[in-house]
């Protein structure tokens, strides 16, 4: 899909428009769900058990499976099997901590799902040290039947952050492209793939989806109008354009507040960065110049707006001040380097690298300068980082198909995100839902 020696229009239309992307869709199902196989593991696996919670009502989730299953793809906790175990508690008082202990367990959750009135279902949950034999935490949620998923991983979620410091990312959500029946899709999953809901559907290519930071819409560009326009669609349905300005509008991405979003236009010059108000007013122009400039990113503090850019020559990534100024140069290393995003943590910088005609997402250290190449892959691209900063979400090819696969901040876990029978494009990964 990339070529290390293409010329400046192939350029314009790699990091611009983005259509070819679009192009590469075949039929997928519509309502299928993202299917997730994992390799790799951290250095230092946490040995817990997820004990089976006593669960009454009808629903289909099964609460500790996706607790267990959440916990796994981390690569931070190995989950251990519990079939063997006769005694299952349910309540930290019923446990006996010896017979967990000679499991090797560290670390033990339990739990109860009870049916209440008014069609709704009581979860509790309780994690317990099993070598200090004591409680470490324990909560109750009131929910109705159609949370249960979203409340296990909430539980995985706090399971997480007890024992490893970090926020969890387990109910978090991501957005991505897809294709079905020749119509374009922008879809919003769980972190897990699971509950895909279609938020867009056209005819035309929908590309560059990107999450608010309340995570209840997402910009994205729609060639629906036959030139690419951004809008904005919350997840509650409703849609604005941002930008439908004369040219090709572009690549939006929202500041931190959420207050304005960069944008790139060819409005009267070559493919420039600017940002405008998220209610469409206030479009101040950024870069200037005859170099083609694209897919910006706000830094952490929204101080810097980082970006790609051919004014070297070759394709490179630069910071430039959110109020404008002469850009700066950011990556030295290698011919190529492409599609920035920034850590949660303002400490890193993701992008796609050409490592020997194979493009694959990279890893610099904004202090050192360090950088580690992290996918396997010949043909990824758009990283999008996990809202803790531990895995990064991209797209990849496999078998001759578009999938999502993810990585972990040290490279050590990897993942490989597949839907049925189709391809798949365009990750974005969603804030902490509070």
């Amino acid at each position: 899909m990339h070529n290390p020696k293409f010329s400046r229009l192939q350029f314009t239309k790699l990091l611009n428009l983005a259509i070819f992307s679009a192009s590469l869709f075949i039929s997928s199902l519509a309502n299928a769900a993202l299917e997730i196989e994992i390799s790799g593991g951290g250095a230092q696996q946490v040995p817990i058990a997820i004990v089976p919670f006593e669960q009454s009502g009808n629903s289909t989730d099964n609460i500790s499976s996706i607790i267990a299953a959440d916990l796994k793809r981390s690569g931070l906790f190995r989950v251990l099997e519990t079939g063997g175990v006769v005694n299952k508690p349910t309540d930290i008082t019923q446990i006996k901590y010896s017979e967990w202990a000679n499991l090797q367990a560290q670390a033990m959750a339990v739990g109860v799902v009870e049916t209440l009135p008014n069609n709704r279902l009581k979860v509790t949950f309780q994690l317990a040290d099993v070598l200090k034999q004591s409680q470490l935490t324990g909560m109750q949620y009131n929910i109705a039947p159609n949370q249960l998923r979203t409340t296990a991983h909430k539980i995985a979620d706090v399971i997480y952050q007890k024992l490893t410091g970090e926020s969890g990312i387990f109910a978090s959500r991501i957005a991505y492209i897809t294709k079905a029946n020749d119509r374009y899709m922008l879809k919003v999953a769980d972190a897990d793939g699971a509950n895909p809901l279609t938020m867009v559907s056209s005819k035309e290519p929908i590309i560059s989806p990107a999450w608010s930071p309340e995570g209840n819409k997402i910009a994205y560009v729609s060639f629906e109008k036959k030139k690419p326009i951004i809008y904005v669609q919350s997840l509650s349905g409703q849609r604005t354009v941002l930008a439908g300005f004369k040219g090709n509008n572009s690549a939006p991405a929202w500041s931190p507040d959420g207050s304005k979003l960069a944008i790139v236009l060819t409005y009267g010059a070559n493919s420039q960065v600017y940002t405008i108000n998220a209610d469409g007013s206030g479009l101040s122009r950024i870069t200037k110049g005859n170099a083609i400039d694209t897919e910006p990113t706000w830094s952490s503090d929204a101080k810097w707006i980082y970006f790609t850019s051919d004014r070297g020559g070759k394709p490179q990534i630069y910071k430039v001040s959110a109020n404008g100024g002469d850009p700066q140069r950011v990556t030295f290393e290698g011919a190529y380097n492409v599609s920035p995003r920034f850590s949660p943590d303002g400490k890193s910088l993701a992008m796609i690298r050409n490592d020997g005609g194979k493009f694959r997402v990279a890893l610099q250290d904004l202090t050192t300068g360090q950088v580690q190449l992290l996918s396997d892959g010949s043909q990824d691209e758009s990283p999008s980082f996990a809202p803790n900063g531990r895995v990064i979400l991209y797209a990849t090819r496999s078998s001759g198909h578009g999938a999502l696969a993810a990585v972990s901040a040290d490279g050590r876990v990897k993942q490989r995100l597949n839907e049925s029978g189709g391809d798949i494009r365009e990750p974005a990964w969603g804030p902490l839902i509070k």
